[in-house]
């Protein structure tokens, strides 16, 4: 079995998490089973022209030739590498246990039916979520001269044991591939699929019918609106995979987690993708060429596209 261990890259906090997990991991399957970025790509070591793509290469190599993925997510703003990642093994068939120690659950309406995260696609995709959203139990007896701070940090710790020991259970307890239908091979006249970004109120309505203008059938997300969101979230990813191109607007702070995810399913389907952000903000990491986002969502697209005439260019090429 080969694990390919998926987690946020840039705080030290989040990457001694990871690499927890995957020594715990190795002793069930091997060290060289396990996959872990950053630490396996030798990042702060590797010298390369360009840095970024060289990091993107390698770890998509790697999600080509796995048998199992754990991805570590937390809190409602969720890693867009990571995302992406899971996305792309999704679209591979591959298991992925999704990992997150969140006390919070969502909802698209106020009564509806609670989420483990805010985009269903995390929910939908997911072969096994572990969810330990307690602290661990109080010590008894207190230790002495410990102060209240020093007890909560252990509760924080137990129950970061707990949730790590149970993803490498759920892990080894995965069937060897999931159970992901194939999507349609996008022939003539497959559709563009348009995932709008929440942070423009006016991106659907003039990026979807610049598609149409150009004489494109367009596919839009149904999981926000469809009565069962992991059933919409389904039919979405099922959407991209047998698209022909899909138009993704990365505009805002972030690659929302679930256009991330579409990207990465995108990928490892061969379907064209184009990233829409007119108004471009740069990453500096120690080392690397400046990334307009997260380097998985960058070097995933074929396009990097700031204006609607640059769309209708993509879209008649």
């Amino acid at each position: 079995m080969t694990v390919y261990i998926a987690h946020r890259l840039f705080a030290a906090h989040d990457r001694a998490l990871a690499a927890d997990l995957a020594d715990r991991l190795a002793t069930k399957v091997g060290p060289d089973r396990v996959f872990l970025p950053f630490c396996d790509t030798d990042e702060e070591d590797l010298v390369v022209e360009v840095k970024g793509r060289r990091l993107f290469e390698l770890d998509r190599e790697r999600l080509g030739h796995l048998d199992a993925m754990i991805a570590i997510l937390h809190g409602p703003s969720l890693d867009d590498g990571v995302c992406m990642e899971i996305g792309y093994a999704a679209a591979s068939g591959v298991p992925v246990v999704v990992l997150t120690s969140d006390f919070q659950t969502y909802s698209m309406t106020e009564a509806g039916a609670h989420l483990e995260f805010p985009d269903p696609l995390l929910q939908a995709v997911a072969t096994r979520i572990v969810r330990v959203a307690k602290l661990g139990p109080p010590a008894l007896p207190p230790a002495p001269r410990g102060s209240r701070f020093q007890a909560f940090q252990a509760r924080n710790a137990a129950q970061t044991n707990t949730a790590l020991d149970a993803a490498v259970e759920a892990l080894l307890d995965l069937p060897d591939r999931a159970s992901l239908p194939a999507g349609s091979p996008a022939g003539m006249g497959a559709p563009v699929y348009f995932e709008a970004s929440p942070y423009t109120a006016w991106g659907r309505d003039l990026l979807a019918k610049a598609c149409m203008d150009a004489g494109h059938t367009v596919v839009v997300p149904q999981r926000f609106t469809a009565p069962d969101p992991v059933a919409g979230a389904l039919d979405d990813l099922n959407a991209v995979r047998s698209a022909a191109r899909l138009l993704a607007d990365v505009s805002g702070p972030e690659t929302p987690p679930g256009t991330a995810l579409l990207i990465g399913a995108a990928l490892a389907s061969g379907v064209r993708i184009a990233a829409f952000q007119p108004r471009t903000t740069f990453t500096h990491a120690h080392g690397r060429e400046p990334n307009w986002r997260n380097l998985m969502i960058q070097y995933a697209a074929d396009a990097h596209l700031d204006n609607e005439e640059a769309v209708l260019s993509w879209l008649a090429a």
